[in-house]
């Protein structure tokens, strides 16, 4: 393995670990002697690949929404789905990972605009920007439902994603405090299916 691959591998490595114990215990309680045990880094190596800990937390918001972005996009490319079938395959997915986790963590997007989204300026810059990416894609899916006749038209695809966005991450924190899946199909079957719905 070359020498930028072994970088590479620890920086994920690193952010891997730091994602998963900031879903378990925060980001203040996330300290950076657990992610660097965690992830089997030697003390000192952290400041190699990250300034600070905040430039930590801002790269693991980014490196926690990929794989939901590549994975909303690949239900959106997916062959015979219609656009609001597509979203609707998509959050039913999410809710039996959730389940199957029995409900830990819940979202660390939401996680963290509750807990430092107002006092850190990088979390707050690398939040919006995911949040951003994640309501811009909701909002083609819908777009593309609009045309399809699937999708409610007089409002506009971006507002109503946002509200989708909105009412996802409100869903998640009832099912953290009631432990249930009921307020995440709530969401699927009132908001997407029911509001949306044309």
């Amino acid at each position: 393995m070359s020498d930028r691959n072994a970088t590479d591998a620890t920086k994920k490595r690193l952010l891997d670990h730091g994602v998963a114990l900031m879903l378990q215990n925060g980001y203040h309680g996330t300290g950076l002697a657990d992610v660097l045990s965690a992830a089997k880094v030697p003390k000192g190596s952290f400041y190699y690949y990250f300034p600070s800990k905040e430039e930590f937390g801002a790269q693991a918001i980014e490196h926690y929404i990929a794989p939901f972005i590549q994975r909303l996009g690949e239900h959106l490319a997916a062959p015979g789905h219609g656009g609001l079938e597509a979203l609707s395959d998509y959050f039913r997915e999410s809710i039996s990972e959730l389940e199957a986790n029995d409900f830990a963590g819940g979202c660390l997007l939401g996680n963290l605009m509750g807990e430092i989204g107002d006092s850190s300026a990088p979390a707050r810059e690398a939040l919006k920007k995911a949040v951003d990416r994640y309501r811009d894609l909701l909002a083609k899916g819908l777009a593309r439902a609009q045309a399809e006749g699937a999708v409610r038209q007089d409002r506009d695809a971006r507002a109503i994603a946002d509200l989708l966005v909105n009412g996802w991450q409100g869903a998640m924190l009832r099912m953290k405090l009631e432990r249930s899946a009921a307020p995440l199909r709530a969401f699927v079957d009132d908001m997407l299916l029911g509001y949306c719905r044309a």
